[in-house]
């Protein structure tokens, strides 16, 4: 469901219109407002920042307690710079403690919606927050983890890692906590987008492999991969990081070794599709 036609168009997911119709049949709407407009200033955060680095941004969903925008950018944009998106999103929180504390002191609204946008704002923060995959707190970590391991082993770790924490957050609420039927389905809602990001995770690496081999990744420096001949292009692939270009050194029968750039291996997979060659195989060829 679209509620803006202007970019970005700014949609409503599935399940958001669940708790719309939840907050009519117990008289909470108005709550129900006050998290939408944070949780949309929340992205406007993100797209704004996007913007500043020229992102291609298609549109910005809405879900309770969070939300999610869009982008045709795929692990080409540096780290830093995706660092500082996601990090634009709970900046712009501070901002409304800061805007409350000013209302709160001219009295302009009442006590009853200070207190109110105050809580919401400390939840919706600490939500986005958690170490969960797409959530901000699941992105930082996520980025943690391609500083110091390549991008496919740090996209499947923080895929597992959050349908896990989901898992054991449902399992603690019923054994620990008191059972709310909206933390079940927000916690419900995200394991099940891992679920599909996991069935998803091949397709999500081709992106990557194939923004490189388009010279549209950011790179920083220059790391050495070293690899045997047997070995296949995709478990080459396999060790590729973010921000960095690889020259591949190939060790051959006979203790001789060949470097290989990585273009040449991205070339002969995606356009001369070599798909189930060895590295060794594509350097005889070139």
């Amino acid at each position: 469901m679209t509620i803006h036609k202007h970019l970005p168009p700014i949609h409503l997911h599935p399940i958001l219109l669940i708790f719309i119709v939840i907050a009519f049949l117990t008289g909470t709407f108005v709550e129900l407002m006050i998290i939408l407009l944070i949780v949309l200033w929340h992205e406007l955060g993100h797209y704004i920042a996007a913007k500043a680095f020229k992102w291609r941004i298609q549109s910005i969903i809405l879900w309770v307690f969070g939300g999610k925008m869009v982008t045709d950018e795929h692990g080409n944009k540096s780290i830093y710079e995706e660092a500082v998106v996601t990090i634009a999103g709970p900046f712009q929180h501070v901002l409304i403690y800061l805007l409350v504390s000013i209302l709160s002191i001219y009295h302009v609204i009442p006590p009853f919606f200070i207190e109110t946008i105050i809580f919401y704002n400390t939840v919706i923060l600490i939500f986005n927050l958690l170490p969960i995959w797409p959530l901000d707190g699941g992105k930082l970590l996520f980025l943690l983890l391609t500083l110091f391991f390549p991008y496919r082993k740090a996209y499947h770790t923080i895929i597992m890692f959050s349908m896990i924490t989901c898992i054991g957050l449902i399992i603690g609420q019923f054994l620990f906590y008191p059972f709310t039927l909206s933390t079940f389905l927000i916690l419900l809602f995200l394991f099940m987008e891992n679920k599909t990001e996991w069935k998803q995770r091949y397709y999500v690496f081709m992106r990557f492999l194939l923004h490189r081999y388009e010279g549209s990744s950011t790179i920083k420096s220059v790391r050495a991969i070293e690899v045997s001949h047997h070995v296949s292009l995709m478990d080459v692939f396999a060790q590729f990081q973010r921000d960095k270009k690889h020259s591949i050194y190939i060790s051959l029968p006979g203790k001789n070794r060949i470097a290989l750039d990585e273009n040449d291996c991205l070339h002969s997979y995606f356009y001369d599709k070599q798909y189930s060659k060895t590295i060794g195989e594509v350097a005889v060829k070139i």
